[in-house]
Formats: C-alpha cells, sequence, structure tokens
C-alpha cells in the first residue's frame, strides 16, 4: 500500500527524492545541535523550541516541493516573467522598509502570521526561469542583439543590481549562474563578454547606493590579508580542527556557542566537528549527487526550456553550496549564503524547495507525449553539446 502511495505520488527522478530525504534528515539533526544552546537562552529552557520549527519548516518546503512536482513544467515558462515583473517591487520595498536584520534590508515581514520573507529568493527563481524561457524561444535568433539578448541582459543587471544594494553575495552568484545559463544557452562569447562588462558596473552603482559597500569591501580585504584572521573564520577553524576524521559526535559541538550563526551560514563547519571530515566529504558528495542528477535530467529532457530550467536551478542551488562550504574552511570571503537544504531558514527552505519541484517536474516527463504535442522543436543546448 506505501509503495503504491509512493509510486503515485512521488513521480520523478527517485534518486533525487532520495537526496531531498538525506538532506532533510541532517539539517534536523544538524541544526537541534547548533541551536540548543540559543534555544535555552532566548526560549526559557526550551531546548527543542528550534527543533520542532525548523522540522516544521522543512516539512513546508518539502510540500512546496511536492506540490512544483506535481505542475508541468512548461507552466513555469508562463509564470516567470509575472514572478519577475512581481519581485522587482519587492526589492525596493524591501530595501527601504525592510526588515533591518544584522545592519541589512533583506526581509519583508509578512502581516498577520508575522513571518520574515526574502524577496531576492523568489527573483533568483524568477530571473532563472525567465531566462530559461527566453534562451529556449530564441535559439534561432541569438545574434540579435535588441529583439533576443536586450531584454534578457536588462532583467538580469536589473535585478542583480537591486539584489546588490541589501546582499551582494547572492547577487554575484546569481549573475554568475544567469552567465552560466547563457554561455549554455549558446549566446555569443562577445555578447557575453558585454553583459559581464554591463554587470560590473550596474552591480557596483548598486552596491555603491547599497547598505552593503563598507562590509563587502572589509570582507575582501580580510580575505587577502594573510596575517589577519576574521572571528567568525577562526571559530571555524577550530570547528575544523577539534572535529578530526570521525567527529565529535552528534550534538557535541563546543564551537557552537561561539561561532556566529552556526545554524545557518557557518552550519557546515558544525557539520565538520560533529561528523569530522568523512561527515563533510558526506554532505559534499550529496551535492555533487545533486548536480549529477539534475544534468541527468538535461540530458533526458527533449526540449531546450526543460533542459535550460533544470541546468539553470542545479547549478544555482549546487554553487551556492559550494561557496557556502568554501568560506567555512577559508577557501572564501565571508558571505551571508545559508546552506541549501541544511541551513535553518523558511524562505530559504521553501524556494530551494519549489527549485528542486520544478527539476523534477522536468524529470517526470513523457518525451513521447512532448514529441506528439510538438513542444521540443528545439533539442536541449546543454545536451546536444554532452552528446557531441
Amino acid at each position: 500500500m506505501v509503495k503504491q502511495w509512493l509510486q503515485n505520488n512521488l513521480k520523478g527522478d527517485s534518486v533525487l527524492w532520495g537526496i531531498v530525504i538525506a538532506f532533510s534528515l541532517i539539517s534536523v539533526a544538524v541544526v537541534y545541535s547548533a541551536t540548543g544552546t540559543l534555544a535555552y537562552k532566548k526560549m526559557e529552557g526550551n531546548t527543542e523550541y528550534f527543533l520542532f520549527k525548523h522540522t516544521f519548516l522543512i516539512l513546508v518546503g518539502l510540500a512546496f516541493m511536492w506540490m512544483a512536482h506535481k505542475i508541468p513544467y512548461r507552466f513555469y515558462s508562463r509564470l516567470s516573467l509575472v514572478a519577475l515583473i512581481a519581485s522587482a517591487p519587492l526589492l525596493l520595498i524591501t530595501y527601504f522598509w525592510g526588515s533591518n536584520i544584522n545592519e541589512a534590508s533583506r526581509w519583508i515581514t509578512i502581516p498577520v502570521i508575522n513571518q520574515t520573507f526574502q524577496p531576492s529568493d523568489l527573483a533568483k527563481l524568477a530571473l532563472i526561469s525567465y531566462l530559461a524561457s527566453m534562451l529556449s524561444k530564441k535559439q534561432q535568433f541569438l545574434d540579435e542583439w535588441k529583439a533576443t539578448l536586450l531584454p534578457m541582459l536588462g532583467w538580469t543587471v536589473f535585478i542583480c543590481g537591486l539584489i546588490a544594494m541589501t546582499n551582494t553575495s547572492t547577487a554575484v552568484l546569481l549573475f554568475a549562474t544567469c552567465l552560466l545559463l547563457m554561455f549554455i544557452g549558446r549566446v555569443p562569447v562577445k555578447y557575453l563578454a558585454i553583459v559581464v562588462l554591463i554587470g560590473v558596473v550596474v552591480g557596483g552603482a548598486g552596491l555603491a547606493a547599497g547598505q552593503r559597500m563598507g562590509t563587502a569591501i572589509s570582507r575582501v580585504q580580510d580575505f587577502m590579508d594573510p596575517n589577519e584572521v576574521p572571528f567568525q573564520l577562526e571559530q571555524s577553524y577550530i570547528a575544523i580542527a577539534t572535529g578530526g576524521v570521525v567527529g565529535k559526535g552528534p550534538g557535541n559541538s563546543d564551537q557552537r556557542d561561539i561561532l556566529p550563526h552556526p545554524y545557518s551560514d557557518f552550519i557546515y563547519a558544525i557539520i565538520l566537528e560533529e561528523y569530522g571530515l568523512l561527515g563533510g566529504i558526506f554532505v559534499l558528495f550529496l551535492y555533487l549527487a545533486l548536480l549529477y542528477r539534475g544534468l541527468v535530467t538535461v540530458n533526458k529532457s527533449d526540449g531546450a526550456f526543460a533542459g535550460l530550467l533544470s541546468a539553470g536551478l542545479s547549478f544555482s542551488l549546487v554553487l551556492q553550496g559550494m561557496v557556502n562550504m568554501a568560506v567555512a574552511v577559508g577557501l572564501g570571503p565571508i558571505t551571508g549564503l545559508p546552506l541549501p537544504l541544511l541551513s535553518m531558514g523558511g524562505t530559504s527552505l521553501i524556494f530551494t524547495g519549489i527549485s528542486i519541484g520544478i527539476i523534477l517536474s522536468v524529470s517526470r516527463q513523457d518525451i513521447n507525449e512532448e514529441r506528439a504535442v510538438g513542444s521540443a522543436a528545439v533539442k536541449s543546448p546543454l545536451k546536444a553539446s554532452v552528446n557531441a
């Protein structure tokens, strides 16, 4: 009975479903450990407060993933521009009137339910979907600069510029993902160079006009200075060094009481401390497996939009994960990026769930049906490149 229910309701790549479940279980365990002391101090001894809250948010994220995977992926092509247009004013509202947390206005507080929402996550998903849609429709006209590339360039630099005003790392990572998607979508390199140039100018202007210019400069300077180790990174090093190969064991972290944001920005350091190098490698393997399954979906897709959409979302999630882990081990400047599928945070979990749900929606497509209705006139550019 259970097996039949799973087969009827959980469609798409079964390996990808397994990867998400594994991430969810690890997340519950690590966040519970990382927030135990915080909950004791702020919730009058209720050490399970964040455990129940985070578990509930994971279930909500899984519910959104399930709903997203039930919707035919072609629907997201029609929805992408609407979501993109809606995200622009939300980013402006966030900048001027958003909730200021850690010297940055990245959140809007939703009335009635009194929960925060991060519009940059919506903008990121909308922009990637829009670019995938445009690139798939204009494959034969990529040399027509004004009609084809200008709208994509305009939306990319506009959205990334707005995000840069409050969240530099997210803007840079999104811009890099968009460039990668355009490259996969066969945009000529000479045009990509123009996109980079304009993006740097607009992004720099957004950074200068925004709230994070001083913070971004100081973090890059700290990273480049061999004689100075920032406090967060110093504590992360201690967590990694004391974790060793097998770790201290679940719930035995010492640095969770000292390391800033051990449940989000530096959750990978807690994983390395409690589960050791082996646990850290396993988490890295899960992200690589997620990327691999995303690319398998691309290779099996028979339409340009399906392939580009799956590729863009897969690269976005995994690149963010790699950047977060690189920061924890000192391979990059400190950022405020959460670790997808693992860090605590409602908006991140929900939109990560939607992103994976869309990939699953692509993976469950019926190729024969797609060919019959003629919706895949152009093959996926990435698939064509791989086959070549």
